[in-house]
């Protein structure tokens, strides 16, 4: 039985070694990026069977990510290749204070190449959740289709189905076509993950109220609107929204990757049985430990690390 099925593009991952500008690094080390692997690794790593869905190319960045996939125990049956195209790329510099500076390569890639066709065959009676967020969609019309194939077909199997924005503007050919496509994917939803600063676009309206009972009546059961250091606030249908504490961080390294860090503690709670107040204080601590270290997935902890962190916080 897998746990989590999870679809989307893993890029190579290249970060300046020394600080400055990406124009004036020389230097890079070489490891893999992506919102959905990000999630992957954050799974594994808590002892969850997780599949992935992709298309890589067949070059060495590929092949690449391919084997460290495989390393982190992350399963590749769902993984293909594609000769014709290449493999998705990213530049990020390293600096001293706020977020780093990130340069895509990505256009046209092997994975914007996907179909319904490669995903058609998926059997969802043996998965127990489909996490999905807003970023395949905006790659390519083929990818879009496969999406919302897999989530109505996922819904109709009464497989779980997560829903996180994950909003990347850049990606889409405009802000009204992101929200129409978003929005109408989260209807399948049976939890939605907005952010504060996501419901302004979203729904218009940064109020948490607002944006948890737009998607309720959209058709979410739940409604986990993240706020950043104020922790999240938790909508359930027929009860009030309540606030969920973050963790107190004392220095922020690098906030890439706590968006992804919150999924994870969201999806490992539901897997564990934990009702949605913990699913949000997991994810609020998978979060905070995420910020404090310099990579994508460095900060994603064991669960015996989660749960050392979020006991010694209760004090």
């Amino acid at each position: 039985m897998t746990d989590v099925l999870l679809l989307g593009e893993p890029m190579g991952l290249f970060s300046a070694t020394g600080y400055g500008s990406l124009k004036e690094a020389m230097t890079f080390n070489k490891s893999v990026a992506g919102a959905e692997i990000n999630v992957g690794i954050g799974l594994s790593r808590l002892g969850h069977q997780v599949e992935y869905i992709t298309k890589l190319g067949k070059d060495p960045i590929g092949e690449f990510i391919f084997e460290a996939l495989q390393k982190e125990a992350i399963g590749t049956n769902f993984v293909t290749f594609d000769e014709d195209h290449n493999t998705g790329l990213m530049l990020k510099n390293k600096v001293k204070n706020d977020d780093p500076d990130t340069a895509y390569y990505r256009k046209s890639s092997a994975f914007s190449t996907l179909s319904k066709k490669d995903v058609e065959n998926i059997d969802f009676n043996n998965i127990k959740v489909l996490h999905v967020t807003g970023i395949p969609p905006a790659l390519s019309p083929s990818v879009r289709e496969a999406v919302e194939y897999l989530m109505q077909k996922a819904k109709k199997a009464g497989t779980f189905i997560t829903f996180d924005p994950n909003l990347r503007p850049a990606l889409w050919e405009s802000t009204q076509e992101m929200l129409e496509v978003l929005n109408a994917l989260a209807k399948y939803a049976d939890v939605v993950l907005p952010g504060i600063s996501e419901g302004e676009t979203l729904v218009g309206s940064s109020d948490v109220e607002a944006i948890a009972q737009f998607y309720k009546k959209n058709g979410a059961d739940v409604v986990i609107t993240k706020s950043g250091s104020q922790g999240a606030y938790v909508t359930e249908k027929s009860k009030e929204t309540i606030n969920v504490s973050g963790f107190k961080v004392e220095k922020v390294i690098d906030t890439v990757g706590a968006g992804d860090g919150f999924a994870v503690g969201i999806l490992h709670a539901y897997l564990e049985g934990l009702n949605w107040k913990e699913a949000a204080t997991y994810a609020n601590a998978i979060g905070s430990l995420q910020v404090q270290h310099a990579g994508d997935n460095e900060g994603l902890p064991t669960k015996e690390v989660l749960n050392q962190y979020v006991e010694q916080n209760k004090k």
